[in-house]
């Protein structure tokens, strides 16, 4: 049976190391600490420990990103020198990365596992981490990048309202900023203290400042103390306490301030056509209301100018009748204001209704604009741009169809337009048929392009159905990171498998030549053993069979040369091959170190862009 040979396997020279069943326990902790990391060389069977646990070390540390001056270069089956100076590299990194576990080379070179582990546990700790921040940091870069060209229609809402909020705002500090109502005459007393200036600046602007609660009472006790003669004034003042007192004392100060204001009010009184613009565009409520004030006002003036005129009874009446007017008119305007709370109160309602849907909505929408974000991170960005060319292709589309059938209706109804123009016009001509025929060779016209237009459009709908499955034909990122993974787990079974099948084929093709030479050699021992006796019987027999078998014995020695230099020959190809593999692997560490290189560089241009653009902007 001819099988076709295997390359002979270089075995890899190990460190003897201590068999016992706690550093078994730490080196299935350590595999098991790098798979979850996501280190999955650690499952394949046909490495060895050390290639495992330094592979996964370096893998750490390169993960890890940090800024080293040392090339860790890691290569399987690699030679004692090679492992040497990489285990010594790895000791002399974990420091500048302040680890906090010691750890020499001798140590990971006799796989001292129960010393190992700490620090592989500490580097897979800092390398799940710093996946985390940069995984952190990639997603933000990418929303800040689609925010600056995309705009979601919940944005376009948010700036409308933003903008209304505004103006809302802008038109009701407008409408109810403080408003002067009095000013002080040029000519009044001038106000020393402080708090003079800061009552007058007030009532100025129609505030009264440290008035009580029972203002009320005084300002009606001061009117009646102003209409009763002098000796009933008197008697009044005998008996009021220390509170009435300061009260009266207070309301005294505002009157003497709103004097002075009043003077001003009486010199600056003359109408002017601005001010009867202004009166003329209040509302009567308003208008009402100022003219009650004048009324009392003037009379006041009036009282105070000619008090030697009239009468303590004839003031007396008058300031009830005045009274009695300032009653109504806030009675009238409490009823107006309970009216506004009412409304008030049920706008409110609404409004904190229509506030809780619109809190809801907003839940839901932001839960919603999760899901997404999570679906589209997960996704793949070409597909994505490619599915956004296509929806805004069938946006475009909707819209066409929309303008041209509103385009279609227009052109109906100014043909109907024209079919009554022409049938009303025949009929005064009494030319009928000749009309009929130019309106039915229309009508044929115009249905053949509508006919063409819908067979246009329908084309156009299938190639939008068969782009829209080739896009779903397109797996996702999550469904492609799954077949790497099973791919990646079939690659390690058929390799072990293949492994196992080749060390078959030689095993088989060592025993079948082993059988040839041992049977070659049973027929030659055999032939010896029969030829013997008939030599020996004379002596030119016996020199015959001594020359056969030094011939046989020659022939032995060529084809045991010939299998030297064969087995030297093929051991110089091994050698040869192995040394092209190993320069490949050095070339394919390289061509991933360089490409790591430029996608940070990449990273970094991206960076100094957007910034360079930020401060132009």
């Amino acid at each position: 049976m001819v099988v076709p040979r295997g390359q002979e396997h270089q075995v890899p020279q190990e460190v003897e190391t201590r068999e016992d069943e706690e550093q078994n326990i730490k080196l299935t902790e350590i595999l098991e600490l790098l798979v979850a990391a996501g280190y999955f060389r650690a499952r394949i069977k046909g490495l060895s420990p050390f290639d495992k646990v330094v592979g996964g070390m370096t893998w750490c540390i390169t993960t890890c990103n940090f800024d080293i001056d040392v090339d860790l270069l890691f290569q399987e089956n690699s030679t004692i020198g090679q492992k040497i100076a990489l285990t010594e590299k790895i000791v002399s990194v974990l420091p500048k990365m302040k680890c906090p576990h010691r750890l020499e080379p001798h140590q990971i070179q006799g796989l001292d596992f129960i010393h190992i582990f700490p620090v592989v546990q500490w580097l897979v700790k800092r390398a799940i981490e710093t996946r985390e921040e940069m995984g952190d940091y990639i997603r933000s870069y990418s929303i800040s990048q689609f925010q600056k060209t995309h705009r979601l229609p919940e944005d376009d809402e948010f700036m409308q309202r933003k903008e209304k909020a505004i103006k809302t705002v802008t038109d009701i500090s407008e409408v109810y900023k403080p408003q002067r109502k009095y000013k002080r005459q040029k000519g009044a007393e001038e106000l020393l203290d402080e708090e003079s200036k800061v009552h007058a600046t007030l009532l100025e602007y129609g505030r009264r400042y440290g008035f009580s609660r029972q203002a009320g009472k005084t300002e009606q006790a001061e009117d009646k103390k102003v209409a009763l003669p002098p000796g009933f004034a008197a008697a009044g003042k005998a008996e009021p306490c220390d509170e009435d007192d300061l009260q009266a004392a207070e309301e005294l100060r505002i009157k003497t301030l709103m004097t002075g204001m009043a003077a001003m009010a009486t010199e600056e009184g003359k109408l002017t056509a601005s001010t009867v613009g202004q009166i003329v565009g209040l509302q009567s409520d308003e208008i009402k209301q100022i003219v009650s004030e004048y009324a009392e006002k003037q009379s006041e003036l009036s009282s105070e100018e000619r008090p030697e005129r009239l009468g303590a009874a004839q003031q007396h009446r008058r300031k009830v009748a005045s009274l009695n007017k300032q009653i109504l008119q806030k009675t009238k305007l409490l009823e107006e204001l309970q009216a506004k709370y009412t409304d008030l109160q049920a706008k409110c309602a609404e409004a904190k209704k229509t506030l809780t849907e619109v809190k809801s909505y907003s839940e839901k929408l932001d839960k919603e604009l999760a899901a997404l974000e999570t679906i589209e991170s997960q996704a793949d960005s070409s597909v994505l741009q490619s599915l956004r060319a296509l929806v805004a292709m069938n946006e475009n589309l909707k819209s066409q169809e929309q303008e041209f059938k509103a385009h279609c209706r227009e052109e109906m109804e100014r043909l109907q337009q024209n079919i009554e123009t022409l049938k009303a016009e025949a009929q005064e001509n009494g030319e009928e048929q000749e009309p009929n025929k130019i309106i039915e060779q229309q009508y044929k016209t115009e249905k053949d392009k509508l006919q063409k237009i819908r067979l246009l459009l329908a084309r156009r709908n299938r190639e939008i159905a068969i782009l829209q499955r080739k896009i779903d034909e397109v797996p996702s990122r999550a469904e492609l990171t799954q077949y790497q993974k099973r791919f990646i787990e079939l690659y390690s079974q058929v390799s072990a498998t293949h492994k196992e099948t080749k060390q078959f084929f030689t095993l088989y093709n060592t025993l079948d030549d082993k059988k040839v030479y041992l049977e070659k050699e049973v027929n030659l021992l055999n032939s010896i053993h029969d030829n013997f006796h008939q030599a020996m019987a004379s002596s030119g027999s016996r020199e015959q069979f001594l020359r056969q078998m030094e011939q046989i014995v020659e022939g032995i020695k060529q084809n045991r040369m010939k299998m030297e230099k064969k087995k030297q020959e093929n051991k110089m190809r091994r050698d040869q091959l192995n040394d092209e593999y190993l320069e490949l692997l050095e070339k394919q560490r390289l061509y991933f170190k360089t490409v790591k290189e430029f996608k940070e560089e990449c990273r970094k241009n991206e960076m100094l862009l957007s910034k360079l653009k930020a401060s132009s902007s």
